[in-house]
């Protein structure tokens, strides 16, 4: 039997990229998404065709509302930044979601230890992002020692992994690397701020830094954009 990884999966282009890398690691595939609250239903539609492509043993789709912290665009009628360079832009983004990736990681953890599965996979990049500070390697590190002292299974000994095989590479090396495996980025969305039939604005930080990948990697780009956008 092939060892079990759970896998966060947004629905996005990175974490459906990580899991086609779990996937041809040998791992079973154990994929776990989120309504958090967030303004669109869209991503996790997108979750869903992304596990279904990447054939998951197993989705689970859990209900938690980070709503109530707000301050976030994502989660609150706050405007997405549009039309800028991320690259270049200063400070942590209105799109950052307080302590998302360390709530996500808690609930991959739990599902991990009732699994007996020994290692979890985020699609976390350090290099074309929006300045996260939940996207570092210091994070990713510090996250995995906390949860080999914080669970049963560390103290017993079986050590938990967390993989963020794509923290270092470009966009363009992502999508580059998805594409060698098979991946079909059609069935991904990145989009901040999708029009009413989900089509991508083609403004937003996440926007640019996707289309710029496929531009710099030499791929087409699949992505529906909304009218008036190429």
């Amino acid at each position: 039997m092939p060892d079990k990884a759970v896998l966060l999966l947004s629905g996005g282009l990175d974490s459906a990229t990580c899991g086609a890398i779990a996937k041809n690691r040998g791992f079973a595939l154990y994929a776990m998404s989120f309504r958090y609250g967030q303004r669109h239903a869209v991503e996790v539609d997108a979750a869903r065709r992304a596990a279904g492509f990447l054939g998951a043993i197993e989705h689970r789709i859990v209900d938690i509302d980070l709503r109530s912290f707000g301050h976030s665009a994502l989660t609150t009628d706050a405007p997405v930044p549009k039309g800028r360079d991320p690259s270049v832009a200063s400070g942590i983004p209105a799109t950052y979601v307080p302590a998302r990736n360390t709530i996500f990681l808690s609930y991959a953890v739990g599902w991990a230890e009732v699994l007996d599965c020994r290692d979890i996979f985020i699609g976390v990049n350090a290099v074309d992002y929006s300045g996260y500070p939940d996207c570092r390697p210091e994070y990713i590190d510090a996250f995995e020692r906390m949860a080999n002292l914080a669970t049963r299974a560390g103290v017993e000994g079986k050590k938990l992994t967390l993989h963020a095989p794509l923290i270092g590479m470009t966009k363009a090396e992502i999508i580059r690397a998805g594409s060698a495996l098979g991946l079909d980025y059609g069935t991904t969305h990145s989009c901040y701020d999708p029009d009413g039939e989900g089509r991508a604005c083609g403004a937003c930080d996440s926007c640019v830094i996707r289309r710029r990948g496929f531009l710099e990697a030499g791929v087409p780009d699949p992505t529906k954009y909304a009218e008036g956008r190429q």
